[in-house]
């Protein structure tokens, strides 16, 4: 069953963030990872969400999209981000139909 990983970013610190987004791709590799979504342009449709920056990644299982952001590939990058820009992340189970 396929999971993703939603996360609401909001950058501090555009300038390294730029450093984060160079990081990142790599690091999914070995857990079959894949941007979705990608800090795209948003529209907010309905009650008052208006976020700077929405990414959306998919992973195959919800362990490999455990595994990838608990990572020694991912631990720099993530690092980056932290100090870089405030996120919530969230991981849903998908569905197979």
């Amino acid at each position: 069953m396929p999971a993703y990983i939603i996360v609401e970013v909001t950058v501090h610190n555009p300038t390294e963030y730029e450093d984060y987004k160079k990081l990142t791709p790599g690091s999914l590799k070995n857990f079959q990872g894949k941007f979705i979504v990608r800090g795209g342009k948003t529209e907010s449709l309905e009650g008052e969400w208006n976020p700077q920056r929405i990414v959306v990644l998919e992973f195959p299982t919800m362990a490999l999209a455990k595994s990838w952001w608990a990572s020694e590939e991912y631990a720099p990058a993530k690092a980056l981000r932290q100090r870089t820009a405030h996120t919530k992340m969230i991981m849903v189970a998908g569905f197979e139909g």
